[in-house]
């Protein structure tokens, strides 16, 4: 009876929103009211059904619901007219993220071109590396002295004034959508910063913004809440909770202790964080990944990561942009299990109704992880049970991020192959870290946790691929072998599927940077020493084949126009693991209507053999390499050969185009 009579409800308040949008809209053309209309039209169900849970209880629930859609009545308003003719040529390539042609890079602004303004001079850079999407790392307002990388916002109308203005940012979207490049930017939804305007206020004993945020009159609830909570920093900021003398109240702090989480069961959280990423989209931004999802949603007695109402949220908040601006994707940061990942890019009742993108984390984990071992069955087991992702959507790929690499290998993966999950992830932090003996590795340890016994690892690509110890030693076969590594590295995380994201400077093999020990505000967090600035003397170095910079660059860029030339990387083709059998040959087939690709990875320094028969049983014939665009050896009728640290991506040879004389 209850559902009968909702539906009648849901239908009243669709009427009244509809109407409220329209008187919004008068001043606009009649076009762009019936776009605005028919999109709220369209995603009203997705928008509401994602609120009702979180919110439908409250008395003022449908007058919360008005006030939000005249919110994206009035950004609509004021999107500048080139953005709403990019969202009409969006909503006809709905998939446009997908396509192989997608390469992305991941930088900090001050590191890379010192700031905004003088980003613009490096795009024949990116265009030389195939860039198309461009996420800079944190730049909106954040605290003074330390901010966690610039993830403890302080305002998120500004950006921080070291790096430029709202304008320069503007002026850098433009450039960058005129050269073919997508800007994505972080939007921290958990938590703000301290000094954000709004804990300022609740510091000052304002109840309505006390009620934004999660604080408790005494440790009863932190206690409570306590015996079930993971720690994150457990070396710097240990516990989820935060006594804040100003106000006399406990706050909830899962990251660092001047990082404030909101209370999401307040909708003005809801309405103001879908206002920052308005405001924002029509600054230019195309693309938000949306920080530590999993966290929004406490509950007692769990974990407080992945509750339902997260989910509930960021559908949404997805539905907001549909109607706003549907040029604009949504990234989830959620580095969580795979059987919760796949969930925030909408599975079931909400498939297609949730994120566009998440970072597959255990891709990266198990490159790292058959690295070190020189066996791929962890990862070949690991990954051929991975869920499948829904088909509008793609997974971002990495090799690593800004962030420490956290060993996420689950016992019973290593069981299934014979080890012992707590020494394989207690084996990789000793040979990450360079202390297990004939390690190629330099890095370091970085937040141990005595209890558990997790010990994540800080490090640049290159120093945890070789360069640096090879540089160090002198040693031109071991150089060979790093490069090697790193070029393995690329062609996997390019041809597996998904959005491919390169961090800035791993191209030419910056090296850790240790600097950041004479900076006060980074000495205590040695992941500064993989975020070294962008050595411009070095990059300059790329067209010279003898030095590591420019066999590292070209050798990206060979794999970037093979990726581009090659139409099976559309992520919307499926990628499937195979368990082979073969202990150091990581194999996957990836399904398009143009026909089977197959891509093999050797995890070894050494020559590799895999039976050609795998390739017949995909219908293959003939083979043909995508990455050096050229047959394969007519001897390889038995046995295709992998050089050390080699990688094929084996098609039937493409057919010659007809219109091509």
């Amino acid at each position: 009876m209850k559902e009968r009579d909702a539906a009648p409800k849901t239908t009243a308040l669709k009427e009244r929103a509809l109407t409220a949008a329209g008187e919004w809209l008068l001043g606009l053309p009649e076009r762009d009211r019936d776009i605005f209309l028919v999109r709220l039209s369209r995603y009203w169900r997705d928008l509401v059904e994602g609120l009702r849970p979180p919110y439908g209880g409250r008395e003022d629930f449908e007058a919360f619901v008005i006030g939000l859609v005249e919110s994206l009545t009035e950004s609509y308003v004021a999107r500048p007219e080139d953005l709403k003719k990019l969202d009409l040529r969006r909503m006809l390539e709905p998939g446009w993220f997908q396509d192989e042609r997608t390469v992305g890079y991941v930088l900090y602004t001050d590191l890379f071109s010192g700031d905004l303004k003088s980003l613009p001079e490096r795009l024949p850079y990116l265009r030389e590396l195939g860039v198309t999407y461009l996420h800079l790392m944190p730049l909106l307002a954040t605290r003074k002295g330390e901010n966690d990388g610039g993830y403890a916002v302080s305002d998120y109308r500004k950006v921080e004034p070291r790096l430029g203005t709202l304008d320069d940012l503007r002026e850098v979207c433009r450039s960058l959508r005129e050269a073919g490049i997508s800007l994505c930017l972080d939007l921290v939804l958990n938590h703000t910063a301290r000094e954000h305007e709004w804990a300022a206020k609740a510091r000052a004993g304002e109840q309505e913004y006390q009620e934004m945020y999660l604080t408790f009159p005494d440790r009863k609830l932190p206690d409570a809440y306590e015996a079930t909570l993971p720690e994150v920093f457990p070396e710097t900021s240990p516990g989820s909770f935060t006594y804040d003398a100003e106000m006399g109240r406990w706050v909830w702090t899962t990251f660092e202790s001047y990082q404030w989480d909101l209370d999401w069961s307040n909708p003005k959280v809801f309405c103001e964080m879908a206002g920052v990423l308005l405001y924002l989209a029509n600054t230019g931004v195309e693309v938000f990944r949306l920080d530590a999802v999993a966290f929004l949603w406490k509950r007692l007695g769990t974990d407080c990561q992945n509750q339902p109402e997260a989910h509930d949220l960021l559908q949404a908040l997805r539905a907001c942009s549909r109607i706003v601006c549907p040029a604009v994707v949504h990234k989830a940061e959620a580095i969580v299990s795979p059987d919760d990942l796949v969930h925030y890019l909408g599975t079931g009742e909400r498939h297609g109704r949730e994120s566009d993108l998440a970072y597959h984390n255990s891709l990266m984990v198990h490159y790292w992880s058959s690295l070190a071992s020189r066996d791929v069955r962890l990862a070949s087991r690991a990954l051929a049970r991975f869920p499948e992702k829904p088909s509008g959507t793609a997974w971002a790929t990495y090799l690593r991020g800004h962030d420490d690499i956290g060993w996420a290998i689950t016992d019973e993966d290593a069981a299934a192959v014979g080890l012992s999950g707590f020494a394989h992830r207690a084996f990789l932090s000793d040979y990450y870290s360079g202390s297990f003996p004939g390690s190629h590795a330099r890095g370091a340890v970085y937040q141990e946790n005595p209890l558990t016994g997790d010990r994540r690892i800080s490090g640049t690509l290159a120093s945890l691929a070789g360069v640096e110890a090879a540089l160090e030693a002198n040693d031109e076969r071991l150089l060979d072998l790093a490069v090697g590594r790193i070029l393995l590295g690329y062609a996997l995380m390019f041809g597996y599927g998904g959005v491919p994201l390169m961090y800035m400077g791993d191209e030419i093999s910056l090296t850790n940077d240790r600097s950041y020990l004479k900076d006060p505000r980074k000495a205590r967090d040695n992941r500064w020493m993989h975020r070294p600035p962008m050595d411009w003397k070095k990059a300059g170095r790329r067209s010279d084949p003898r030095g590591v910079e420019g066999r590292v660059f070209r050798g990206v860029v060979e794999l970037v126009a093979a990726r581009k030339r090659t139409p099976h990387l559309n992520a919307a083709a499926p990628t499937h693991v195979l368990e082979t059998g073969h202990p150091h040959v990581l194999t996957y087939i990836r399904s398009h209507p143009l026909g089977t690709l197959v891509g093999l990875h050797n995890f070894t320094e050494d020559t590799q053999y895999m039976n050609a028969g795998l390739l017949r049983h995909q219908g293959m014939e003939e083979f043909y390499d995508r990455i050096s665009a050229s047959p394969l050896r007519p001897d390889w009728k038995d046995d295709l050969v992998l050089s050390p640290y080699g990688s094929l991506w084996v098609t039937a040879p493409p057919k010659p185009d007809p219109h091509i004389h």
